[in-house]
């Protein structure tokens, strides 16, 4: 039974009475071991399985969780526990309650919040003050709700209090934007979170424990959605040591204060780590302990056998330190899965990617682009996403910013022409239009507010005579449109013929090779690849471009290979939304940002760039960060090695021409002898 398997401070855990149990589980303490006992002991105690919620930070973390669960309890039983992250499981709930509810990502909730925004013509007001852009002003917004439970005036003008002038009209377009998300059935992640929350406050969920992973990664917002459920039981698992997502909004004061903000809490600690060998635990508890002790704790060897000491690696160049790397990998018995490089800005990884590929090792890097948040892949998702849920207007708008000339206030106008031309039918509007006039779609004026909006006249489908178009396209009421051009047109034909043709189709793979080999997405990938191919000087490499349209068909290929394995559109459009920052491609060495390589381990790790200011980042620390979190990113990176551990800098960069000192953890680990002199001038 797992609770067998346990040593005894993971069973004195596992079985801590009901109540708020806080468990300090640091690196390769076996923490997953701890929950699922933790899990078994309750199964064992009598508890409802359908009452037990299990919080993850990824989907996959759950699954794992359970399926370890299933050696032991039976599949119908261990299926009834609640499980997952904490988007997951409230888009599940609220999926129940609201039907209709569409979850949408980040890039097209900043497409509707930009569309909202450029009502505002800033430009026409006599403004003391530049305003912020759309885009910056939605990310605060969304590190807002993270991080606060109070107004958002009130916590932005704390921030920027110059900008009390325009608060007004921020204001205006978030109230805005929350009215039109409301309207179109859509949420944000945030959403997910703060709509069950909400939710919790008037109706009361039966939960006789929640269990929590990656306590230490938890927001404001999560802590208070915890606090919504009201469960019997808390079961925190994480390690203050570890918080390392203070720049998403994670609050490590959720576990500093647990015991204050719990009374007669449990606190227990995990110390023995199974993972790394003896040299590797003694590096990294010299360097973590100069940070505060929230929680008293040091880690202690629960291996034994032969042990390498941590390698100190100083190159005189840049590229010297990349190229020698890659040697020392090609030439290791490692499998290169069993390795990683770990690094903590991306700009790292592009020397170290380049010498593996030299010298023919494979490698995949995350941390960097999702494949789901590239370009061709979002526009294969939107299209799809708009046939499961015709009223999708942010992927509708989507789509046809890549005609020429339509940006998103237009493509939102021709969305709500699509609506009327249906009678409230989007699919119908496209396709078989009933009415054939064009709607009068200007808001209401508000000189205040710099909304001037033109009116105009209907224009002419005679405009397009000249062109080729088929009948039903021809006598389209959308031609009448007087903003439409020839270009927005021949687009909206590709679109019109794809449409009708995937409309009639049910399985994910069969639509999904309707879309990729369409005339539409070979538009897309003609873009697409221009824009990649150009060069400085704006010239089109040929051969640039033919990668880049090779590289976007492999992709999309990828997606449709992933299309084969399910059977219902809905469900393969919900996986990928939910699931696609969970999925990667390729084998190889390991190409990993401290933040990605988080809960991994490795027998052989590199930790890369180890100079002042890349590592410990400077730029970042001056804003906002701390040198107590970047020692906890070091400190993360160096536990992700079992065996063998380097830790690599070098001296001087030819090209930039810059000469780097070593990382003061480096001296802290007792690898550099003496102490760090803290430079005259800020490392750029």
């Amino acid at each position: 039974m797992p609770l067998s398997t346990l040593n005894a401070e993971q069973l004195s855990a596992a079985t801590a009475p009901l109540g708020h149990n806080l468990i300090i589980a640091s690196a390769g303490t076996g923490k997953t071991s701890t929950i699922v006992g933790r899990i078994a002991h309750l199964l064992h105690a009598g508890a409802e399985p359908s009452k037990i919620l299990l919080l993850t930070f990824t989907n996959k973390a759950a699954g794992e969780m359970l399926a370890r669960l299933e050696r032991f309890f039976p599949k119908q039983v261990v299926a009834k526990i609640q499980s997952g992250t904490f988007h997951a499981v409230s888009y599940r709930w609220l999926k129940e309650i609201y039907p209709d509810l569409t979850l949408k990502q980040p890039p097209e909730l900043k497409t509707l919040f930009r569309s909202l925004y450029e009502r505002h013509h800033f430009s026409r007001m006599n403004l003391s003050i530049e305003p912020f852009s759309a885009t910056f002003l939605y990310e605060m917004y969304n590190l807002y709700q993270n991080a606060s439970l109070e107004g958002f005036d009130v916590w932005f003008l704390e921030k920027y209090p110059d900008h009390e002038a325009l608060m007004d009209i921020y204001m205006d377009i978030i109230e805005a934007f929350e009215k039109e998300k409301l309207e179109y059935g859509f949420a944000s992640f945030n959403d997910l979170l703060l709509r069950t929350k909400n939710y919790l406050h008037s109706h009361s969920v039966s939960l006789q424990e929640v269990l929590v992973d990656e306590y230490q990664d938890t927001n404001t917002l999560q802590s208070a959605l915890i606090d919504a459920l009201k469960p019997n039981s808390l079961f925190c698992v994480g390690d203050y040591d570890q918080s390392i997502y203070a720049f998403n909004g994670a609050n490590i004061e959720n576990i500093a204060t647990f015991s204050e903000r719990y009374k007669n809490a449990n606190i227990f600690t995990l110390k023995t780590n199974y993972r790394s060998s003896a040299p590797i635990l003694s590096l990294a508890n010299r360097v973590i302990e100069r940070n505060e002790r929230i929680y008293p704790k040091k880690l202690e060897v629960g291996r034994e056998g032969k042990s390498h000491p941590p390698k100190l690696l100083m190159f005189n160049d840049l590229f010297e330190q990349y190229q020698s790397i890659a040697h020392s990998i090609r030439t290791t018995h490692i499998p290169n899965h069993d390795i990683a490089v770990i690094f903590r800005n991306n700009s790292s990884a592009d020397g170290i990617e380049a010498s593996l590929r030299e010298a023919g090792i494979t490698c995949k890097r995350k941390g960097g682009t999702s494949f789901f948040d590239t370009k061709e892949i979002k526009f294969l998702l939107d299209v799809l996403s708009l046939l499961v849920n015709p009223k999708d207007m942010m992927a509708f708008i989507h789509i046809f910013e890549y005609a020429s000339g339509i940006g998103s206030a237009l493509a939102k106008e021709f969305f709500q022409c699509f609506l009327h031309f249906g009678n409230g039918h989007f699919m119908q509007g496209v396709l078989h239009p009933k009415n054939c006039d064009i709607p009068k779609l200007n808001p209401v004026k508000n000189v205040q507010l710099g909304l001037f909006d033109d009116d105009r006249e209907i224009g002419s489908a005679t405009r397009f005579s000249h062109m080729k178009l088929e009948k039903a396209v021809y006598g389209h009421p959308l031609l009448k449109h007087p903003k439409i051009t020839q270009e927005g047109v021949k687009f909206f034909e590709d679109f019109y013929t794809l449409i009708s043709k995937a409309i009639s189709l049910k399985n994910p793979a069969d639509i999904l090779h309707t879309l990729i080999v369409s005339t539409l997405y070979d538009h897309i990938t003609e873009i697409l690849s221009t824009q990649r191919g150009r060069l400085k000087s704006g010239e089109i490499d040929k051969e640039k471009k033919k990668q880049a349209k090779e590289r976007i068909l492999r992709k999309a290929n990828l997606l449709f290979q992933l299309s084969r394995q399910y059977k219902d559109l809905n469900r393969f459009v919900n996986a990928m939304v939910l699931g696609g920052n969970e999925l990667s491609e390729g084998e190889g060495v390991n190409l990993l940002t401290v933040h990605a390589s988080k809960g991994l381990e490795f027998s052989e790790v590199y930790v890369v760039d180890l100079v002042d200011g890349r590592f410990p980042n400077r730029k970042l620390m001056s804003r906002g960060g701390s040198l107590e979190e970047e020692r906890r990113l070091f400190y993360v990176a160096v536990t992700r090695a079992k065996d063998k551990l380097y830790l690599s800098f070098a001296k001087y960069d030819k090209q930039k021409k810059v000469e780097y000192k070593p990382s003061p953890f480096l001296y802290e680990a007792g690898l550099l002898k003496g102490e760090f002199e803290e430079p005259a001038t800020k490392q750029k």
